[in-house]
């Protein structure tokens, strides 16, 4: 594991150690990487369910923290319920990995996901009042397919994301994303803040995922009932501009996975952190609503309520 003065991102630099552990990682992935693309994209999928499989039995840490976040967002269930529901996870999770594997062939163009009813709608509306849209995302489902839709259907989505420990990691997520015309903002680069005001600005949709904690400026608000560190700067650049604010994220409907968008209400909250507070605890509202409706779809092996 790195230590913050070891993190690359922060201007740190890797001890040799850390550099020789990274770089045989890195040659294992690219190799990995190099074999798996030759395959069918079913055997992916099939493949990568498999690696779920064998990661839900052989990481007893990651396994305990998933059935305690389950026990916490479907309290109603038995624990032999929870253990199956993240089992389930598991193997959801390793085939999406197969499926993404995939999509780093360039010539495998990801099918686009439907819209749900009225979700384009909702896209096309926000967008057309001219201030931008903070589109509140969450890693649901096949999330990296709902960029790509979004991009391939002429919305103009520009996400944000940190980069990789490794930044040579960070080129193959550039060559993901940008291969499907989906623009990325890396949140620790300078300008970083800048591009931000500007996607807004030129009527964009700014994608950020704030469903997982993370190292940047967070409230405490309700998840699932139970207070949990939440990133609060979607909400506050999006009450100080105005822009207006769309819960979108993957969902099943009518037995197909599909592309949902919720207007979340901002008039009458001002620009303040108790603003921002009760916008984000509103996001977060949501975020659990889509996450009940797909539990098998979302990585409860990390650690949200810690």
């Amino acid at each position: 594991m790195t230590t913050a003065r070891a993190d690359v991102r922060e201007g740190g630099r890797w001890p040799l150690a850390q550099r020789a552990k990274n770089d045989v990682l890195y040659v294992a992935i690219r190799g990995a990487l190099g074999i798996a693309c030759r395959a069918p994209t079913s055997v992916l999928r099939r493949c990568g369910r498999a690696l779920g499989a064998v990661a839900h039995v052989l990481l007893a840490r990651e396994r305990r923290i998933a059935r305690a976040n389950v026990a916490v967002a479907f309290p109603e269930l038995t624990p032999d319920a929870h253990a199956a529901l993240v089992c389930a996870s598991y193997r959801t999770l390793g085939e999406l990995l197969g499926e993404t594997v995939a999509s780093l062939v360039p010539s495998r163009t990801p099918e686009p996901l439907p819209f749900a009813r009225g979700a384009r709608e909702t896209l096309e509306l926000a967008l057309a009042e001219g201030r931008g849209v903070v589109f509140a995302s969450a890693h649901l489902g096949p999330w990296e397919r709902v960029a790509s839709t979004l991009a391939a259907t002429g919305f103009p989505l520009v996400v944000v994301a940190r980069e990789a420990y490794d930044p040579r990691l960070t080129r193959l997520y550039d060559r993901l994303r940008g291969g499907r015309g989906v623009r990325t903002i890396y949140r620790s680069r300078p300008g970083a803040a800048t591009g931000l005001l500007r996607t807004l600005r030129r009527g964009g949709l700014l994608g950020i995922p704030m469903d997982l904690a993370s190292r940047v400026p967070s409230v405490d608000v309700p998840f699932f009932g139970r207070p949990a560190r939440t990133a609060v700067g979607p909400a506050r650049l999006a009450l100080r501009t105005g822009a207006a604010v769309v819960v979108g994220t993957a969902t099943r409907e009518d037995g197909r996975v599909v592309i949902a968008a919720s207007r979340i209400e901002t008039s009458g909250l001002a620009a303040d952190d108790d603003g921002a507070r009760v916008l984000s605890g509103r996001i977060n509202e949501v975020l659990a609503e889509r996450i009940r409706a797909m539990p098998d779809a979302w990585p409860w092996m990390h650690p949200r309520f810690g």
